[in-house]
């Protein structure tokens, strides 16, 4: 299996899309955004809130490009916040490599 990140490399969105996901990402609150997008209980970890992230986040986007009425914009661009938000926070948690 892929981890996130790798996964997240591979996504391919539309351009309007990404940025407002990147500028939405720097008003990204974990604790006030995921239970909202994943449901309350326990906080996954970052890794763990991407990948069921990005299996919204793919429905969404199939809905986008079928042109279903039932597509939120909005939704969509929450989720990709969420997204950008748990990588840029992932890739800050993991140990730098000494050099």
């Amino acid at each position: 299996m892929q981890d996130a990140l790798t996964i997240l490399q591979k996504l391919r969105r539309p351009k309007l899309l990404m940025r407002a996901a990147r500028i939405g990402a720097a008003e990204y609150k974990r604790v006030a955004h995921l239970p909202r997008l994943l449901g309350y209980g326990r906080m996954p970890k970052h890794s763990e809130a991407i990948l069921r992230l990005i299996e919204i986040e793919e429905d969404l986007n199939a809905l986008r490009k079928a042109g279903e009425s039932a597509y939120n914009l909005l939704r969509h661009i929450d989720v990709m916040i969420a997204i950008v938000g748990e990588a840029r926070d992932l890739r800050a948690s993991q140990p730098k490599p000494v050099s």
